[in-house]
This record gives structure tokens, C-alpha cells and sequence, in this order.
């Protein structure tokens, strides 16, 4: 079997199995006596070993076989949850993690798993004292009680071909198998049942059959009887390696059994009796109306699909302004009609398309609780973590982006944040130290929050590393405010660490926390309340691709600047301008905002005219304010936002460019390198 095919499919399960198993561990940790948990854990272990094994990944499949070893011992309650259980367990999901990281890369997923998967059997030897034999057999006789029950029935020519079989040396074996519940596509998993068996040997009937099967018309279980040369236990190895199988039977058929059941047969017909059969189609109609409403019907998407579909979009969004403003011009009643019913049609699609696209950020919080209980051990603090909103969603874009950022925010929180056992206790606090990370949606952005009930920010300390590292002078130290002094702690390497650790203190967290943020559009805060805690606070656009914009006009050149942005509009007089410091300002609302003059910035040449009235825009960073003097508001529009390349990458608060209907391009103004 080509295994190429499924390989993404088995990352990216394998990846879901392996956080299912992190995040259960979790909660078994927290709650030792739920003992469904741990049947969770092994359902996801047991899945994973078989997927391992049906493609090749034998260091994968043998770590998850001496995890489920342990964890079969602790849900039989032969083994009591105890830290150290824990922490191997997850040093095995460590591992386990590994190799798939390594086979998505393009490798093997090979790894020395050797100190491992002796830690596991010391735990289990250590509990199991002797092996499991006993248990073995009564599971053997159980299997023979489950077979005997649902024998195959068979018709002369069946009993024929199997009495001869036997006779050639063949076995004949009933294998019934038992797919888990959760089990969404059947059918594959069928058809990789019946690849075993067409390996090992030849099927003779199968109930249901084959075409109930294909169709996925049967619950979760299926008995199959087959001839080969091969050993029972052999054949039950390689069906339970395949993923999803939860359980098998093989139960070895005697030429008497087939003999008595010939006779039985024969003597129900003579006396007329009539046989129910096993299935019928009332039965199947009823299992399928039962089961029809329950399905889930969802496909996996690769998201370069998805890229490309977006492109091919964001085209249509180009070629939908022109149509705008062709129509526009040639005033044609017909044509404007259909103009409007294409703009409202596109409109749906764009947001069906941008939904498509969105992921909820439980994608990278999940990864955070196991990193807290790490961090906590390593620094010896008492954590826990809280986590609000994972359901909001953001472009799957800005998720691959976030992750390595909000880990710095969260390290950050735990190290120079949460004090120490014994310093919480002298202050009337919490041994336990809490964090809580928050999402939500607010209007066309979604807000991050990170906050801790630690030390909070010491400004005194602050400021003397600032002047220390030459970052501020004196006299700017004297004139700063309270968030002028937490915005420091973004400085290119910055670190109020007293030494350096393998946690901080190196100075190159929280400078590129900002940067990756504005990257994205988006913008971070801090604040704090010494001795209470701190709050990380981060701003990111729902997408990145198509923005809302409001078209302004310098000289003869037009600009977009991003409407999430923008606080307001307004028209102001030449004398409302006033100089400050060598700066033009304007009172707006009792605040003092600075004036960016866009024809200085991007050095556009235009006719000297003294305006005596100028069109205004107020944008906003955080709680900066400034104001942008453009030469007239042309209006809203949705634009597809394009980036300018490599070579024009680094171009002065150009964050990218849009074609206009009228074929015109007009650059996307960057308003976070404008407001200072």
C-alpha cells in the first residue's frame, strides 16, 4: 500500500491525538480519580499506535504500545496517579511529539526512545509485579463467548469449501472486529481491514455484507470468516495496528462446528421453520433514519486551497470595483442593477470565503497549560491557568503567526510576574499564582489579553535599567508617564532580569513580542497596579487580505489608509494649527495631537496653494493620537490588500498596495509608523 497519499492526513491526526492526550494528562493531573479520563487518554494512545504502525512509524508505534501499557494499568486501578506517573507520561508525549514534527519535515520519525520506554516499564513492572497471563486467558475466553454467540450461518456450498479447506491444512477463523465509536470515516477503515485479510488470506462471507459496509450502513462492528495459512494471533496484530480498531476477536472454527450447524440447518428446513435473518432492510432503514440527523459532514481542506481560492477572490474584488465604476459613469439603469445584485453576491462570498479561513485560537492556547506546568516545576512557583474565549476566531494567517510571540508574553508573566511561594504568602496572597489568558471579538479586530496577579511592573527598576542601557536620559526619565515607562520593556534588548536564565533575562522577548504584532496589523499595551499584577493587552485585525480602507487624495496620488485605525474625520481652518516645540499640533477635544503632513512624508510635489482649510484624519496607536492632513476624503471601500515584494519591503509606513477600479494603484498607508 502506497502510504503517500495519507500522510497528511496522518499528521495532522496525529497532532490532534497527541494535544487530546496533553490536554487529558492535564486533567487527570488535577483529578486522579476520574478514571474516564484516563480511558480518553487511551482511546487517543491506542488510535495513534495503530495509525503509527500501518505506516511504518515502528519507534511511534512501540512508545505509544508501553504508554498504553501504564495507562491500562491505571484505569484497571492496579496503579494510583502519582506525579511521577505524570511526568514520564508526558516526557513520552514530548518524544511523541518529536517524531511527528520530524516526519512532517520530511523524516523518518525515528528517535532513541530506548530511556524512555524503560522508564515506563520500571512503572510498570514496578505495579504489575508478575505479567497479566491470567487476564490474558479470561480475555481469550471472552472472545471465544462473544464469537459463539454471533457464528456465522452457512449454506451448503459455504460448509463445503470450509470442510475441505480444513481438510487441506487451511484455518478457518471468525474474526468479528469493533471499530470505535468516534470513528468517522468507516468505510476506510473497513477497506484497510479487507486489505489485511487479502494479504493473510481469503474471505468467505462477511456480515454485513460488503456493500452494507462500503456504505457505511452498520454500527460499529463486523464479522468476517476467513481462510489462511496464517496463525490467529498474527492476523489479530496487524487489523488492531490499524487505527480505530478498538477491539478484535478471532475465535478458530472446527470441522465439527461447521458439521453440527450443516445438520441444524437441514433439520430446520424439513420442519420449515423459518430463519430470521440476520439483517434486514426494516433494521437498516431504521439505523440509517436514526443515525442520519447525528453525521458531521466535514471535509478536510488543505489551506494552500484555500490560499489559492482567496487569490483567486481577491481578484474578483479588483474587477468588481472597475464594473462599480464603469457603471457609475455610463449611468445605464440596467447595467447599475446588476452591478448592485453581482456587489451583493460577491459580498456573501467574500464572507463565506474569510470564514472559511478562520480558526478559533484554541489551535495555539492548547499548547500553554502543559508550558505552565513545566515553567511551574522548573521555578518552583505554585501556577495555574486560566483560559477565556479559545472559541474566537482569527485568519488562519495571523494564528501561525502568534504562537511564538504570546509564549514570550506568557514566560514573561511567569518568571518577572508570579512571585515565589514564600514571597505571595508574606504579602497576603495566593500561594497559588494565576494567570488568565483571554480572547474576544470586538468590532473587526480580536483582542488577546494576557494577566497575572504577580508583582506587577516596578517603574522605579524599570527606569534604572532604561538609564543604565542609555535607552532614555535623565530628563526624559523625569518627564514620563506611567505607560511611557512600561512601554520601555519593548526596547531592542531590554531585560529587568537581575542575571540571565534559560527562562529570561537575555533582553530579545518583548521588542520582537511588537514587532511580529504591528507586522500583523495589530498593536500591543501594557499595564500594571505594583504589588497587584500586570496586563498584556494585544490588538490583531480579523484578516489580513482584504481591508476596509478610507481613500484620501495628496496631489494627484491616492492613498488607503486602514479604517480600524481611524477615530474620526473632520475639516479644520489654517489658524486651528498651532507650533509646539517645532511641531504642528491641533487642540482636538481638549488633547493635544501632532500633524503628519502625507505630502511631506511621501515627498509628493504639488502646486504651492495656502489652503485655508484642510481635510483632516485622526488615527490612533494604543492610546496615541495624531493627525493626518491629506488634501481631500475621496470615501470607504474594500480593497484587496497586496504586498509590494522583496525588493520594496522596507518601504517608510507602506504596508502595501490595492488596485483601484479605475486600474489607478494606491498604496495602503502604515498609521502605527506615523503615530510616535
Amino acid at each position: 500500500m502506497n502510504n503517500n497519499e495519507y500522510l497528511d492526513v496522518f499528521i495532522e491526526e496525529s497532532q490532534e491525538h497527541i494535544q487530546a492526550i496533553n490536554d487529558n494528562v492535564l486533567r487527570l493531573e488535577s483529578d486522579p480519580a476520574d478514571l474516564s479520563v484516563v480511558g480518553e487518554v487511551f482511546r487517543s494512545a491506542h488510535t495513534l499506535k495503530g495509525m503509527s504502525a500501518t505506516m511504518g512509524y515502528q519507534d511511534l508505534a512501540l512508545l505509544t504500545h508501553s504508554m498504553e501499557n501504564v495507562l491500562d494499568l491505571v484505569r484497571n486501578n492496579e496503579m494510583g496517579v502519582t506525579s511521577q506517573v505524570i511526568d514520564i507520561i508526558f516526557e513520552a508525549v514530548d518524544a511523541l511529539e518529536e517524531m511527528v514534527i520530524d516526519i512532517s519535515q520530511g523524516g523518518e520519525g525515528k528517535k532513541d526512545i530506548q530511556d524512555i520506554a524503560a522508564n515506563l516499564e520500571c512503572i510498570q513492572q514496578g505495579n504489575q509485579g508478575e505479567d497479566s497471563s491470567p487476564l490474558q486467558e479470561i480475555a481469550a475466553v471472552k472472545d471465544q463467548d462473544i464469537l459463539k454467540q454471533t457464528e456465522h450461518s452457512y449454506d451448503q456450498f459455504e460448509s463445503t469449501v470450509l470442510v475441505q479447506s480444513l481438510e487441506q491444512n487451511y484455518n478457518v477463523f471468525e474474526i468479528k472486529v469493533m471499530l470505535d465509536n468516534q470513528t468517522m470515516l468507516k468505510a476506510a477503515r473497513v477497506f484497510m481491514v479487507f486489505e489485511v485479510f487479502e494479504g493473510v488470506g481469503e474471505v468467505v462471507k462477511s456480515s454485513p455484507p460488503v456493500e452494507i459496509l462500503e456504505n457505511e450502513d452498520f454500527e460499529n462492528e463486523f464479522i468476517v470468516t476467513l481462510l489462511s495459512q496464517e496463525e490467529g494471533e498474527t492476523i489479530k496484530a496487524q487489523i488492531e495496528s490499524i487505527s480505530e480498531v478498538e477491539e478484535v476477536h478471532i475465535h478458530s472454527v472446527t470441522k465439527e462446528e461447521i458439521t453440527r450447524q450443516e445438520d441444524t440447518v437441514k433439520s430446520n428446513e424439513e420442519n420449515n421453520k423459518e430463519k430470521t435473518p440476520p439483517f434486514t432492510n426494516e433494521g437498516e432503514n431504521k439505523k440509517i433514519e436514526k443515525s442520519g440527523g447525528e453525521v458531521n459532514k466535514t471535509i478536510r481542506v488543505n489551506i494552500e486551497r484555500l490560499d489559492v481560492l482567496m487569490n483567486l477572490f481577491e481578484e474578483l474584488v479588483i474587477d468588481r470595483g472597475r464594473l462599480e465604476q464603469i457603471s457609475s459613469e455610463l449611468n445605464n439603469h440596467e447595467l447599475n442593477e446588476t452591478v448592485e445584485h453581482m456587489s451583493r453576491i460577491s459580498g456573501d462570498l467574500q464572507e463565506i470565503i474569510l470564514t472559511m479561513r478562520m480558526m478559533p485560537v484554541e489551535q495555539v492556547f492548547n499548547r500553554f497549560p502543559r508550558m505552565v506546568r513545566s515553567l511551574s516545576k522548573e521555578l518552583g512557583k505554585q501556577l495555574k491557568l486560566e483560559v477565556i474565549g479559545a472559541e474566537t476566531e482569527l485568519d488562519r494567517t495571523i494564528i501561525d503567526e502568534i504562537g511564538d510571540p504570546l509564549v514570550h508574553l506568557i514566560r514573561n508573566s511567569i518568571d518577572h510576574g508570579i512571585e515565589s511561594p514564600e514571597v505571595r504568602r508574606e504579602a497576603g496572597k495566593p500561594e497559588e499564582g494565576k494567570i488568565i489568558l483571554k480572547a474576544y471579538h470586538s468590532g473587526n479586530n480580536v483582542f488577546i489579553e494576557i494577566e497575572d496577579d504577580g508583582a506587577g511592573i516596578n517603574k522605579q527598576k524599570v527606569l534604572q535599567k532604561a538609564l543604565e542601557n542609555e535607552v532614555v536620559t535623565e530628563e526624559e526619565a523625569g518627564k514620563m508617564s506611567d505607560q511611557q515607562v512600561y512601554n520601555l520593556l519593548f526596547a531592542s534588548g531590554f531585560s529587568t532580569a537581575d542575571e540571565v536564565t534559560d527562562v529570561s533575562g537575555r533582553g530579545v522577548g518583548l521588542d520582537v513580542v511588537r514587532n511580529t504584532f504591528e507586522t500583523l496589523g495589530g498593536s500591543v499595551t501594557v499595564d500594571s497596579i505594583e504589588g497587584k499584577g500586570s496586563i498584556f493587552s494585544i490588538q490583531l485585525p480579523l484578516t489580513l487580505s482584504i481591508i476596509d480602507v478610507l481613500l484620501v487624495e495628496v496631489g494627484e496620488e491616492k492613498y488607503g489608509l486602514p479604517l480600524s485605525s481611524i477615530v474620526e474625520t473632520a475639516i479644520i481652518n489654517k489658524e486651528d494649527i498651532y507650533n509646539y516645540h517645532g511641531q504642528k499640533v491641533i487642540d482636538f477635544r481638549g488633547k493635544i495631537v501632532p500633524l503628519v503632513f502625507l505630502s511631506s512624508i511621501f515627498d509628493i510635489s504639488k502646486e504651492k496653494l495656502e489652503n485655508q482649510i484642510h481635510s483632516l484624519v485622526i488615527v490612533k496607536k494604543g492610546e496615541k493620537l495624531a493627525g493626518l492632513i491629506v488634501d481631500s476624503l475621496i470615501g470607504q471601500h474594500d480593497v484587496v490588500l497586496k504586498s509590494l515584494g522583496n525588493y520594496l519591503s522596507n518601504v517608510f509606513a507602506i504596508s502595501g498596495a490595492t488596485i483601484l477600479g479605475d486600474g489607478q494603484v494606491a498604496l495602503i498607508v502604515d498609521t502605527n509608523a506615523l503615530v510616535k
